[in-house]
């Protein structure tokens, strides 16, 4: 082998792994690729937690535009997030159903009821099973779901004023406009 080669190696190995570095730091993080956008949303019925004996299922909404928030009292980014959901629930522009992922009944009922309650109704997954089926891999995660019950959006992480403003609040609009 050429000695050139054998002391340029090193030198380029660094090159590549510099770029990849460069281009791994110039990628937003809550721009986390879901397989399910422009798919159908995983069916589910699930117990709500504050009516006893009464379920919801994605079917329920068929025909609306909606949100559906996973959270959990546990989840500080939820915390983070929570003021803003508020906010959105205040605005009537949104129509949330949130569900509580892997939490306590009474640790959930406890947070809603200390800090406001956001959602139009809230589902329980207390094993996870429907959060794994939606792809949820960390809370809070929040995605939008079309009239004819397509996934639209995965907004990853707390939603922030920013997030309410430039994506989700034009994505709502416009996809409240279709037919």
């Amino acid at each position: 082998m050429n000695k050139k080669l054998v002391y340029m190696l090193p030198l380029i190995l660094l090159a590549v792994m510099m770029w990849f570095l460069v281009r791994g730091l110039s990628l937003n993080p809550r721009d986390v690729p879901s397989p399910l956008v422009g798919k159908p949303a995983p069916e589910f019925t699930l117990p709500l937690l504050n009516q006893p004996g009464k379920t919801f299922s994605t079917k329920d909404k068929l025909g609306q535009v909606w949100l559906f928030n996973v959270w959990a009292s546990w989840c500080s980014g939820c915390r983070t997030e929570h003021e803003n959901l508020l906010y959105m629930k205040r605005t009537g522009r949104f129509d949330i159903v949130g569900m509580d992922y892997k939490d306590q009944d009474a640790d959930a009922k406890n947070w809603l009821n200390t800090l406001g309650n956001p959602y139009e109704m809230v589902a329980v997954d207390r094993e996870g099973d429907v959060g794994i089926d939606w792809g949820v891999y960390g809370v809070p995660e929040t995605f939008v779901v079309d009239k004819k019950g397509i996934i639209r959006y995965k907004y990853t992480g707390p939603i922030t004023p920013q997030g309410i403003n430039d994506i989700l609040l034009p994505l709502v609009e416009k996809l409240e406009a279709e037919s």
